[in-house]
């Protein structure tokens, strides 16, 4: 992108090419980043629910000399500056001064769109309209004269349709001429507020007018409505650009005052309702809505899906199929790359000299991301599911069921959202959290998110799941994330009680139409997730698993062991003894496959105990001592400790820990069953790595995120402490029953 960039920069400068800065805005789930999407190429992912979009989003386009520069704004109702999403918004158009903004609009509810409209006319600034989802406007018979909702306006208004990529070509060519000439495209209309308001807004731009500065800056009108509606942003920007603020700020008091007395409501929903009213009288002269005479497809789905008894039961089911199909459907693929790793393996043991290098390569490189790479075909099954979940509409349900849910363990109904987000990934389901208007409900739900089981996570769960209990392996994943959100629930509780007392704050969840999941946009979703988790193999885990494998190679021991020198020697004496009395071909055979077992059983001890004597084993054994009572062993241990860096390394670090201690480079699954480990110990393992404190990606948004380093690390104590507790109840209470 920055490349394409420096090249429109070289084209504008010989006069060949212009570039024009926009900002695209819009209502959530109005399409407004498939409209992105549709005119740059870009790979952004499109959700069915606020706050997807929560950083501003680069991309480029070119049509006829023209390098479009397009700024995928927050998607917001409104430019209130209430939300974090609503001033990144604001402040881009304000402070960034784009050519031209486009807003998206949703065509099927084109009434509720409407109302950022006027903010956007009231700002000034040079608008276009993409009236989307056009296909969706005619299905349900609605009439839309664009014509004359355009005069009434006084914007141009483009049908489109995103997901298709239709009308993108005649929205750029409204682009460049709103740019060229805005004063011949666009007519603003202003919306009359009433006698007395009218009155009382010109009173305050006068006063405006007197500072040239403030309004050379802004626009007097819109600055005028803010401070009547008592806008905190406004009043902080005229503040800040006069000195006369003061007497403009009592002015204003009396005008808020006149207002009520008169009106008997408050001046901001005043000028509300005058907007909506607008907004009405606006769609009665060009839009044509037929009756509905029945329920429509939407409304019947969900009588079901929403229901306040169905609904929760319902979407554990969707959450235990997906889970189910992830390790069911899985499997196969699993085994194909799997089988690819050891070919690799074993050709590189063949053409490589042995030594140091050969080891790396097999032991640390291959040992390493090999034994991760495998979960690919899990995490591409995962996110396919949950990517048609999102593009049908359903995640916007799971949100609207889980409301009363969150109310009750006083989090915010909007935090599901965040929660959700953390399945995926717990950094940008952190960052998710602002759209959370309360700093409370923020700090809340961000301190909870890594409780939620992230991608991340999920190599782990197949691995110790399979192992150890392989026919129920689908159902201890879901249990697992069963866990986590049931922890995440308790911990928001108990935080809302203790350090964060207070209500949270009300919760509107607009839920959109239901759509057929578009094969891009699946597969596009499945992509990013694999591009992720790709990049993390030639980065973190490959340096990892490099680490790891420097540390357990390294210091070599100087002689062999004398118990094992000795155990190599009586084995070959009593092999030749038993050998010279043979008296058949087979028994010959006999002895010599009991031989080699029994040399292959004292290299593995030898290479065990080359293992403890190295850096690794140090460490192993120094902390051994606190995840004994856990089951675990040292080697547990030390995976759990690199899982810091990515969760994803705690399998790679036991495929070098255990390929390093077994000779034969055998299965790693084998590796652990051997080690001793049970089932209960491999339960409580993965309960550790459910609960245990984030990596440290996620570590570093939660400080970003609450500006504080003393959230960051209340989320790394509480969590690991949490983590130890869970895993000790279980190890010693279920040997207490027996298990």
């Amino acid at each position: 992108m920055e490349k394409e960039k420096g090249i429109d920069s070289v084209l504008a400068g010989v006069g060949i090419t212009k570039t024009v800065k926009v900002g695209l805005a819009g209502n959530p789930n109005s399409g407004k980043t498939t409209i992105f999407n549709a005119l740059t190429g870009a790979h952004q992912k499109v959700g069915n629910w606020p706050g997807v979009t929560v950083d501003v989003m680069k991309g480029f386009a070119r049509r006829n000399g023209y390098t479009f520069d397009i700024t995928d704004l927050p998607g917001t109702y409104s430019l209130s500056a209430e939300s974090k999403e609503e001033r990144i918004a604001r402040d881009y158009i304000l402070d960034h001064r784009p050519d031209v903004i486009v807003q998206v609009i949703e065509g099927p509810n084109i009434e509720r769109n409407l109302y950022l409209t006027l903010q956007l006319i009231e700002l000034e600034v040079p608008l276009v309209i993409a009236l989307n989802m056009y296909d969706e406007v005619k299905a349900r018979g609605i009439k839309i004269d664009i014509r004359k909702l355009s005069e009434l306006l006084g914007v141009p208004i483009v049908p489109t349709i995103g997901k298709r990529g239709r009308g993108m070509r005649r929205l750029m060519d409204r682009i460049i001429d709103m740019a060229e000439n805005p004063g011949e495209y666009q007519k603003p209309v202003k919306v009359n507020y009433g006698f007395h308001m009218e009155e009382h807004i010109a009173g305050i731009e006068n006063i405006i007018s007197l500072t040239g500065e403030l309004k050379k800056k802004y626009p007097s009108r819109w600055m005028a409505l803010g401070l009547i509606e008592a806008d905190e942003y406004v009043a902080a920007r005229v503040k800040k650009a006069t000195s006369m603020h003061e007497k403009l700020f009592l002015d204003v008091m009396d005008i808020r005052k006149h207002m009520v007395d008169m009106f008997k409501i408050d001046p901001e929903e005043y000028i509300t309702e005058q907007r909506y009213g607008f907004i009405n009288g606006a769609l009665k002269e060009s839009v044509e809505i037929p009756e509905k005479e029945e329920l429509s497809l939407t409304e019947k789905i969900d009588s079901v899906i929403t229901n306040r008894i169905l609904g929760l039961p319902i979407l554990f089911f969707l959450m235990w199929l997906l889970f189910q199909a992830t390790f069911g459907l899985g499997a196969y693929p699993m085994e194909w790359i799997d089988m690819g790793v050891a070919y690799i393996s074993s050709f590189m043991d063949l053409i490589l000299p042995a030594g140091v290098f050969k080891s790396m390569i097999i032991d640390g490189i291959i040992g390493g991301v090999g034994s991760v790479i495998i979960f690919l075909p899990n995490i591409l099954i995962l996110f396919f599911g949950i990517s048609i979940l999102e593009d049908s509409g359903y995640m916007a349900r799971a949100a609207f069921v889980t409301d009363r849910v969150m109310h009750a363990l006083g989090l915010h109904g909007k935090s599901f959202i965040p929660l959700l987000m953390g399945f995926g990934c717990a950094v940008p389901a952190v960052m998710a959290t602002r759209m959370l208007e309360s700093r409370r409900d923020r700090i809340i739900t961000m301190l909870v998110v890594p409780l939620m089981s992230c991608s991340a996570r999920l190599p782990v769960y197949i691995l110790i799941a399979g192992i150890f209990f392989p026919k129920q392996a689908g159902n201890i994943i879901f249990l697992l994330y069963i866990i986590g959100i049931l922890l995440a629930l308790i911990a928001a509780r108990v935080l809302g009680t203790t350090l964060f007392k207070g209500e949270s704050s009300p919760f509107v969840m607009e839920l959109p139409p239901y759509r057929v999941p578009t094969g891009k946009s699946v597969v596009l979703h499945m992509w990013i997730r694999a591009r992720l988790f790709l990049r993390k193999m030639g980065g973190v885990i490959l340096i990892g698993s490099v680490v790891l494998w420097f540390l357990g190679a390294f210091p070599k021991m100087d002689t062999i062991p004398p118990a094992i020198e000795q155990q190599r020697i009586t084995a070959e004496r009593e092999y030749n003894q038993a050998l010279a009395n043979a008296e058949s071909s087979e028994e010959i055979r006999n002895l010599q496959s009991q031989y080699r077992d029994r040399l292959q059983q004292i290299a593995q001890r030898q290479n065990a105990l080359e293992l403890e004597h190295t850096f690794i084993g140090r460490i192993g054994h120094f902390i051994e001592p606190l995840v004994a009572p856990l089951g675990f062993n040292w080697q547990m241990g030390v995976s759990l400790i690199s899982g810091f860096v990515a969760k994803e390394v705690v399998v790679s670090s036991l495929g070098v820990l255990y390929a390093a201690g077994d000779d034969d480079q055998s299965d790693l699954e084998q590796a652990i069953i051997r080690s001793g480990i049970t089932p209960l110990a491999g339960f409580a393992f993965l309960l550790f790595t459910l609960i245990y404190t984030p990596c440290i990606a996620t570590i570093s948004a939660i400080a970003r995120e609450s500006r504080s380093a003393k959230w960051m690390l209340l989320s790394v104590s509480y969590q690991t402490a949490l983590a130890w507790l869970a895993a000790f109840i279980v190890y010693q209470g279920g040997r207490l029953a027996g298990l």
